[in-house]
């Protein structure tokens, strides 16, 4: 089972992005999934998080700005991102607490993080 970030890259002050998380393998079920950041020198912070019947939960410093969504049919996660600031800049990585078929209990998953700069 992997988790895979997409979407990250170089915007303007202002601009907007969409991250998605996919999630591949061998998974029976999908807890709750969430986006974390991490800027150079700073701690992993919590962005935005979504349960599995979809409610969210965010960051005061994301909120009205940000909209965490998933496709469970799909084993994604998205998490659209507006009036972007360059504070938002990190490193932002996807979690996913996922139950492997076959399996009881849920294991917490992370996918390898997509460079997110916000830059003029």
């Amino acid at each position: 089972v992997q988790l895979q970030a997409f979407g990250g890259g170089l915007v303007q002050p202002g601009g907007f992005l969409r991250l998605s998380c996919a999630a591949s393998g061998s998974i029976d079920s999908i807890n709750a999934m969430g986006w974390y950041r991490q800027a150079p020198g700073k701690q992993r912070e919590l962005v935005a998080r979504i349960t599995s019947g979809g409610a969210t939960n965010y960051a005061d410093s994301v909120k009205g700005r940000s909209t965490i969504s998933r496709d469970n049919a799909k084993n994604t996660m998205y998490l659209q991102m507006n009036s972007l600031k360059p504070e938002d800049t990190a490193v932002y990585y996807c979690n996913g607490g996922i139950r492997i078929r076959g399996r009881i209990k849920f294991d917490d998953y992370w996918g390898q993080g997509t460079q997110v700069t916000v830059s003029s």
